[in-house]
C-alpha cells in the first residue's frame, strides 16, 4: 500500500468515520463493543477491508461481524455523505488476528528463552 498514499489516507478517513458511526449510529445489539484496527482500500476505491477486533471474546467477535455485515450497506450510505470520493467502497468486515499472533509470537518467545534458562550454553 505503499504506492497508494492517497488510498492509506482514505482508508484512515473511513476508519475514523466508521468508528464514529458505529458507535453512534448503529442501534444493533449484536455490536458490541469492537474496535477497527486498520482499513485497506483498493487501488480504485472500491472496496474497502475494514478489519474488526474485540475485547469480548471470539463468540462476540463473531456476533458483532454479522451484524457489521448485514449493516454494510447502511453504513456504507453513511459514509457517503461524509466522504468526498468520487467511489463509495463495498465494505467487507473481516476479524483482525494481529492480536492472536501476537500472542502466538509472544508465548513463543516465553518458551525460547525458558528453554535456553534451563540449558545453558558453556
Amino acid at each position: 500500500m505503499a504506492a497508494f498514499p492517497r488510498s492509506r489516507r482514505i482508508g484512515d478517513q473511513i476508519q475514523k468515520d466508521l468508528s464514529d458511526l458505529i458507535r453512534r449510529e448503529l442501534k444493533d445489539p449484536r455490536v458490541g463493543m469492537v474496535t477497527i484496527t486498520a482499513v485497506e482500500v483498493s487501488a480504485d476505491y472500491s472496496h474497502a477491508k475494514v478489519y474488526v477486533a474485540s475485547l469480548q471474546g471470539p463468540e462476540s467477535l463473531q456476533r458483532s461481524l454479522e451484524a457489521l455485515r448485514e449493516s454494510a450497506g447502511f453504513l456504507r450510505r453513511l459514509l457517503g455523505r461524509r466522504l468526498t470520493t468520487r467511489t463509495q467502497p463495498q465494505l467487507h468486515f473481516l476479524e483482525d488476528q494481529t492480536l492472536d499472533r501476537a500472542m502466538a509470537i509472544t508465548s513463543l518467545i516465553d518458551e525460547a528463552v525458558a528453554s535456553d534458562a534451563k540449558h545453558p550454553k558453556s
